[in-house]
């Protein structure tokens, strides 16, 4: 099924209406759902290409559910692209990439088309099991919202698959829910993977029959910092700078005596948008987040009935 897709960039009606605040945070351990810092973390406002984390997790979803191969060749959809739109292998309609080369581009290098190949691969594929027709990305696009919706994230909408803004229609989130779904999307062991490499090597098969190699590099310039391994920056005119880290650190293990032990992962999420430094308040807020987690630890992790102390993320697939 082909579909034509028009990539336009700037504020929408609905976009300014909302009102931002000069920055939103929220810190968090993923595995306690222990919640240690926040600021106007239920402020609506955009994400930018932070939304491309969903785009993932869905497309990696579908792919174990449906038993389908990620070396599997999607077609570039035929798409009009404005100038200033990130393409950095250079994709045009009719070239094929592998759905994981596009994860890789669109998680490492922030690649628009490349989510929008993926948006339109997988949304067809849904649309054909459903025995239903319509737009692919629309169907991929209530996919997103619909992993949204099972993970908590009552304060989010999605309207696309690369976050861009787009005339008459802006998706939002908040920090407590990007944090939801980047506690979610770093359970996978795959999702991991993408997001923790510093560079790929990737493929595109040109329409020519060419067979063109890129190197896509992470936009993260915390990884490999305090403990950083993941997982997604993102930057627009609407949304400032913004940008989700996970800083993993080893477990903790008590022993509790007759060979028993209790063991506490430990990862904490950052998530810092419509920041003007998004890597320098993100590391020091890693920085302050391990250091009050530590008295927390030292205290025996003790638990208040304050249940906004805690934010417990489902697992809905």
């Amino acid at each position: 099924m082909k579909s034509f897709f028009i990539i336009t960039l700037g504020f929408s009606a609905a976009c300014s209406s909302l009102v931002y605040s000069a920055e939103s945070y929220l810190v968090m351990e993923a595995n306690s759902a222990r919640v240690i810092l926040a600021s106007d973390s239920e402020a609506k406002r955009p994400v930018a290409s932070l939304t491309k984390i969903a785009t993932a997790k869905v497309v990696l979803d579908w792919a174990k559910v449906s038993g389908s191969s990620l070396s599997t060749l999607a077609v570039v959809p035929n798409i009009t692209l404005n100038q200033g739109v990130v393409n950095p292998m250079g994709l045009r309609p009719g070239d094929k990439v592998s759905l994981r080369d596009a994860i890789y581009s669109s998680l490492l290098g922030s690649d628009n088309v490349a989510a929008i190949t993926l948006s339109n691969y997988v949304g067809s594929a849904l649309l054909a099991h459903r025995r239903r027709t319509g737009n692919p990305q629309t169907a991929f696009i209530r996919e997103m919202n619909n992993l949204a919706k099972g993970l908590g994230m009552k304060k989010t909408r999605f309207t696309s698959p690369h976050g861009l803004d787009l005339a008459g229609k802006s998706g939002y989130s908040t920090a407590a829910d990007m944090a939801r779904l980047s506690v979610y999307a770093m359970r996978d062991t795959g999702f991991e993977f993408y997001v923790k490499q510093r560079s790929r090597q990737i493929y595109v098969n040109r329409v020519n029959g060419q067979r063109q190699g890129y190197t896509v590099r992470n936009t993260n310039m915390m990884l490999g910092k305090q403990g950083v391994n993941g997982i997604k920056t993102s930057h627009s005119a609407s949304a400032g700078q913004c940008v989700v880290v996970n800083s993993n650190r080893a477990p903790l293990v008590k022993k509790l005596g007759g060979g028993r032990s209790q063991i506490h992962k430990r990862d904490l999420i950052v998530v810092v948008l419509g920041s003007t430094d998004r890597f320098g308040r993100a590391s020091q807020l890693t920085s302050q987040g391990w250091s009050n987690y530590d008295q927390w630890a030292a205290q025996g992790f003790p638990r208040s009935e304050n249940q906004r102390e805690f934010l417990v993320v489902p697992s809905p697939r």
